[in-house]
């Protein structure tokens, strides 16, 4: 691949189209000058009996327009990137005329944050102003993978049930969506032994949350269970300093069941929460975490 990234590519590049308008003024000049080859002004050249092809110089107005049309391409090659690698008189790029326009609009929004960032998320989930900001920014920012509504789907959490793998404070909320989050289970299969005792240990797993699970299974994956308990716990409460998830409250992120615990304990996962402190600004954030937080918060109330 280094070949194609090389500066000789960008030459290239540039030698074609300097090339190609060349060659555009060459066929103008070549098809405006009128060369008569009969006395009737014609080519010669005769179909269907009467059909002769005449030999008129192009419109004046139609060779001026390709002039011009050549003339501009030019300018615009001058001005703007479009010759290999150079990047034009004026430095225009997509990525910096992206940048303007973001500081643009974050300064015009930024009289509407000032009054939401000294305020905490109880006080910003009762505010119907922030609360529609987080929820638009939620759907432009979040919604892809945690869905329209929040809920999630299998390997992405749903932010609504108050079942948080890293805590569910607005602060800790702040802190993943601006730094985001790499959760990783090794393959524990070789820690816990054999075929059967990944079997018995997720048997054990599901019997943590009362799931329907094999009693003889669980009961021999108990001892097996020492492999998990680093991350865990003794319990299967999990570990939220290390993102591992609670094993006894019946959430099960990436699949319920003997088999889809036996795939997780065998194979290990890897999962990762973009960070998003290089899209959004610390304002936006802080609304944005209020919003989230409200969601479970809302889910908890209607539950009791």
């Amino acid at each position: 691949m280094s070949d194609f990234v090389s500066s000789g590519w960008s030459l290239y590049v540039a030698g074609i189209t300097v090339v190609s308008l060349i060659a555009c003024l060459v066929l103008l000049a070549f098809a405006s000058k009128r060369k008569v080859m009969a006395n009737d002004n014609t080519t010669g050249h005769v179909w269907d009996e009467d059909l002769r092809e005449m030999n008129n110089p192009l419109p004046r107005w139609w060779v001026w327009l390709f002039i011009i049309t050549v003339l501009f391409s030019g300018v615009y090659l001058a001005m703007y990137p479009g010759l290999g690698s150079y990047a034009g008189g004026l430095k225009w790029t997509s990525t910096g005329q992206h940048e303007a326009e973001v500081e643009k609009a974050r300064a015009a929004m930024a009289p509407v944050y000032a009054r939401f960032v000294s305020l905490p998320a109880e006080a910003l989930a009762k505010d119907a102003q922030a609360m529609a900001i987080g929820e638009r920014l939620f759907a432009n920012n979040c919604s892809t993978c945690h869905g329209a509504d929040g809920r999630g789907s299998k390997g992405f959490p749903n932010l609504t049930d108050g079942d948080w793998l890293y805590g569910g404070t607005h602060d800790t909320i702040k802190e993943t969506i601006a730094n985001g989050r790499q959760g990783v289970m090794p393959p524990m299969a070789a820690a816990v032994g054999t075929t059967d005792d990944v079997r018995n240990v997720a048997n054990y797993v599901l019997s943590l949350s009362g799931s329907p699970h094999n009693a003889v299974g669980a009961q021999l994956g108990k001892a097996k269970f020492g492999a998990c308990a680093a991350c865990h716990g003794a319990d299967g409460k999990g570990n939220q300093a290390l993102g591992a998830p609670n094993l006894t409250d019946k959430v099960w992120l990436h699949g319920w069941g003997e088999d889809a615990i036996v795939a997780i304990v065998t194979n290990g996962k890897n999962n990762q929460m973009p960070a998003q402190a290089q899209r959004l600004s610390a304002e936006q954030i802080h609304v944005l975490a209020a919003y989230v937080w409200n969601l479970s918060q809302t889910a908890t109330v209607a539950a009791k």
